[in-house]
């Protein structure tokens, strides 16, 4: 079965087994009396570790039944293995159940990292202030999941008070209590006390340095964070791996390809691209920096990939333009039995948009659906308003308008992208009464349209041909909607003139509008003259759009063409002959099209592809049967 194949069943894959005690794969663990708590505590961390919830249930089972459960370091062991298999319910049962009265320093830690290491950061703070209430001492393993969890709260002030309540216990001077009140405090921008800490600290390791450089790093402070590397490095601490990535993320942000490069040596003298993170890291800035071909190479040495390699380098592919790539690799990471995410399946829808791939766009949507990636409950339709435009967009690209529709109506809440990509959807493809319709119902939901929202009106005005609301509209921009409009606007009426063979008032426009004109418009016009077969307007504006940009082939082109149309071959050698002459080349032609293997593309000329043979003799052969029925191919 191939990944194609798979992704058709929703990536049903074989289960990983994960034995906590010696035993068989085809056996299923004995639990003997013999067994004491310490045995029954490491399987539990080995089940925990491999977030193996089977096994680490029958152990709880085994504890209960046997009366273990009294011990403080069963409960404790048991909350960390629900909480590390992402259980908090069963988790939070543990640390309530009746005989578990006397709750120690550790059970209470355990149920607080349990909650922030899941992301409810709020509840893990309300259980450290029970703590509090009943009288149970914080320790230095307390702290640092505390202030974390102020830090994703975002509450200066209990950041402050937590910190004030380590002076009083005599902690401020551990490392890793500092590490966490220097992240935090530069997590919420609090660059002073951040600061502070770092100073006073008497021993600072690689991990504090960590927390600096990252925690610049992830406020947008890339300079700080380059400069308290730079103090890493005088100071002769070595950078782990941790401090490669948060330093590799500053220079994929700016786009610092030498830098990046340098710490890339670093990195391979000290052996650190043997890890996944600093390969994903290193694939992540080598894309941002355009080098597309390193960031393959990086991805495909590497001797173990996760989920976040496969994202990095799809992303890249992406991020470059090169959608045949995406959905390439997409399908190759589904061949390896890597179940996507929300993070791959919006990275790759856009790719589907561009190349209009609907078939693997209908099939993302469908697993997306069938595995509840960003579910809103039982519904077809997503919590996330961006997923949910991502989605819409991709079938309003690939021309299915219904699909579209439906998932636009199911939409709880839409903001103004959502009612955008409609109007656009109707009017790319010729539905301009129900882009019209949906504008309408949009100003009655109170949302304001923006500069993009009349771009699709006036695009769908133009391919409908609906000239005089379009000029209604741009008229009433500004004065109705509080619009302004730009130089978009006006060349989607000059477009829209133009189609409609009002060459005279297009170039009127150009020259009375109060932007002044670029190339996109004058080249607007120089494509309806070519369409209306008016050589004398065309000229005109040839020679303005060539005098604004010169090395653009298209302008030649369509001169060419227009040229052409009315049989003024010399012209056309002419027009070629300055191409020439100015080192101006035609972009060739693409085109692909959608098969149930994959996305084919093909330029003007292509041999590349594996079955060019097959594909030109069926060519050939369709050629010959037109031939046959008088039709002459253009050369």
């Amino acid at each position: 079965m191939n990944g194609r194949a798979i992704f058709r069943v929703y990536l049903i894959k074989p289960t990983r087994l994960f034995l906590c005690f010696s035993c068989s794969p085809s056996s299923k663990p004995v639990f003997h009396s013999s067994y004491d708590p310490p045995t029954c505590i490491s399987s539990l961390q080995a089940c925990a570790d491999h977030k193996n919830i089977s096994k680490g249930k029958e152990i709880h089972s085994f504890l209960l039944k046997n009366g273990f459960l009294s011990s403080p370091l069963s409960v404790t062991s048991l909350i960390n293995m629900y909480s590390k298999c992402n259980l908090m319910n069963h988790a939070l049962k543990v640390f309530n159940y009746p005989t578990h009265d006397d709750k120690n320093v550790f059970a209470y830690n355990a149920i607080i990292a349990g909650f922030i290491a899941n992301g409810f950061s709020g509840d893990g703070f309300e259980f450290y202030k029970k703590m509090r209430l009943v009288g149970i001492v914080p320790d230095k393993f307390t702290f640092p999941c505390v202030i974390r969890s102020c830090g994703d709260v975002m509450v200066a002030l209990e950041v402050k008070k937590t910190h004030g309540l380590v002076f009083k216990l005599g902690l401020e001077l551990d490392v890793f209590v500092g590490s966490a009140l220097v992240n935090t405090y530069l997590k919420i921008e609090l660059i002073v006390e951040a600061q502070k800490v770092f100073e006073e600290l008497p021993v600072r390791d690689v991990v504090l340095w960590n927390s600096m450089v990252n925690g610049f790093a992830q406020i947008g402070r890339f300079h700080e964070a380059l400069e308290v590397f730079r103090r890493m490095r005088e100071n002769g601490v070595i950078p782990s791996r941790y401090t490669v990535t948060g330093v590799l993320s500053i220079f994929s942000m700016i786009e610092d390809f030498d830098n990046g490069r340098i710490v890339h040596g670093f990195v391979t003298k000290m052996g650190y691209d043997s890890g996944v993170a600093v390969s994903n890291a290193l694939i992540d800035m080598y894309g941002k920096c355009k080098c597309v071909s390193v960031a393959l190479n990086i991805f495909e040495a590497m001797d173990a990939k996760d989920i976040f390699s496969w994202n990095s380098i799809i992303s890249v592919h992406q991020q470059c333009g090169d959608y045949d790539g995406t959905l390439r690799l997409f399908d190759r990471m589904l061949g390896n039995w890597v179940s996507p995410d929300l993070v791959t399946v919006t990275t790759v829808l856009p790719a589907c948009s561009h190349l209009a791939a609907l078939m693997h766009g209908r099939e993302i949507h469908g697993y997306m659906i069938v595995n509840g990636l960003g579910k809103d409950g039982n519904s077809n339709v997503f919590n996330d308003i961006m997923v949910n435009n991502a989605v819409m967009d991709m079938y309003a690209k690939c021309g299915n308008m219904r699909d579209a529709r439906m998932v636009f109506d199911l939409m709880r809440e839409k903001d103004v992208a959502s009612w955008n990509i409609m109007i656009m959807g109707y009017g790319m493809h010729g539905y301009g009464d129900e882009a019209l319709n949906i504008f309408y119902h949009m100003c009655q939901s109170q949302q304001a349209p923006d500069e993009i929202t009349f771009v699709g009106l006036l695009s769908a005005c133009s391919h409908v041909g609906k000239v005089k609301k379009g000029r209604d509209f741009l008229a009433e921009m500004e004065s109705t909607y509080g619009v302004c409009p730009t130089i978009e606007h006006y060349t989607c009426v000059i477009d829209m003139l133009g189609r409609a063979g009002q060459l005279k008032e297009a170039y009127e426009l150009l020259l009375t509008m109060p932007i002044k004109a670029n190339p996109v418009g004058w080249r607007a016009l120089l494509a309806a003259c070519r369409l209306h077969k008016n050589t004398e307007m065309a000229e005109i504006a040839a020679r303005n759009v060539i005098e604004l940009e010169p090395e653009h082939c298209g302008n030649y082109v369509l001169m060419s063409n227009v040229y052409g149309v009315v049989g003024r071959y010399e012209e056309v050698s002419e027009v070629r002959h300055t191409m020439r002459q100015q080192n101006v080349k035609k972009t060739p032609g693409c085109s692909w099209i959608e098969l149930m293997n994959g996305v084919h593309v093909f330029i003007t000329g292509d041999r590349t592809h594996p079955e060019t043979d097959t594909i030109y003799d069926g060519l050939y052969s369709l050629t010959a049967l037109l031939q046959e029925h008088e039709y002459v191919p253009l050369i």
